[in-house]
């Protein structure tokens, strides 16, 4: 072993400039990867939470709403709402129903435009009355959707995905983003490994052939070579796991937990599965290419 580490230790020695360079590389790569794998738990995170929450609300019509189940001039009448009330209740995909009243309506109106001047003109009348629903499945909400969509009394269906989908695509966008970048770096960092180790054994071609007809083994040979690109990995994996541990203490823990607390941020476990996960990449990608770049050097 004495051998493998004298000769490992006098490649790096050799060439700092292009291990600075792989480890330099690998830092960045690794730091993006590991952020697209946090994106990614952070938006499931809000995902279960958010989708949790998400209500279908079925406003019912007032004498002055538009709408094809509405009459000019009516409101919804007592029949059509126990009806309304009726399908909701018996459909499998529902878990609980509230009716929301013009009173109860009015009450949240009045504490949401304390300040503003139309409160002055509006009444109990004016306002809608609506339907609740919680979802057993927030995933399966079309079939509520359609059952009292078209139901007479019924002026509008609101599912809250129609907003939440939107934003979550484009956040799914920014993490695949993240990872696809990411990719690109670690395919470059991939490279730049096995050009640096085709270089070191490149220059060591006759100290090599001369082992190889001595019957050295394979692996003696390559060991060197491998603890050479193993420790420019672990040096860019360490450096990017102190990112993330930074990026988790001094950004999430310090500033958003605390400013907003509305949202279940990423903790601590999150960020050692996404370390542990780097860690794995980084030996993958330091071995892979070692051996491909080394191979052709092993024939006598």
């Amino acid at each position: 072993m004495r051998h493998t580490f004298n000769e490992a230790w006098s490649g790096l020695r050799r060439n700092a400039s292009m291990a600075v360079a792989v480890i330099v590389t690998i830092w960045v790569s690794l730091t993006l990867f590991g952020t697209g794998l946090l994106v990614a738990q952070q938006v499931d995170r809000l995902k279960d939470e958010w989708y949790d929450k998400i209500e279908i609300s079925v406003f019912l019509c007032v004498p002055d709403s538009p709408g094809a189940n509405c009459e000019d001039g009516a409101g919804t009448t007592d029949a059509q709402r126990q009806a309304i009330e009726q399908t909701l209740k018996s459909n499998p995909e529902v878990a609980e129903v509230y009716y929301e009243s013009k009173e109860q309506a009015f009450q949240q109106f009045k504490e949401f435009a304390a300040d503003n001047p139309v409160l002055q003109t509006t009444t109990v009348d004016m306002m809608q009355d609506s339907f609740r629903v919680k979802l057993k499945n927030p995933e399966e909400y079309l079939g509520v959707v359609s059952a009292v969509n078209g139901m007479p009394g019924v002026q509008l269906v609101q599912d809250l995905r129609k907003i939440l989908d939107p934003m979550f695509a484009w956040l799914n966008l920014a993490r695949w983003a993240t990872v696809g970048l990411s990719g690109l770096l670690l395919l470059a960092a991939a490279l730049q490994i096995g050009n640096t180790i085709r270089m070191a054994a490149f220059s060591r071609r006759r100290e090599i052939g001369i082992m190889r007809l001595v019957g050295a083994s394979n692996w003696y040979i390559m060991l060197p070579f491998l603890m050479e690109s193993l420790v420019a990995a672990i040096g860019g994996a360490a450096l990017a796991c102190l990112t993330l541990a930074g990026v988790e203490q001094f950004v999430i823990v310090d500033k958003a937990a605390r400013e907003i607390t509305t949202i279940r941020w990423i903790d601590w476990a999150q960020v050692g599965w996404a370390m542990g996960i780097i860690s794995i990449v980084a030996v993958v990608l330091s071995v892979i290419p070692t051996l491909i770049a080394t191979r052709r050097f092993l024939r006598v």
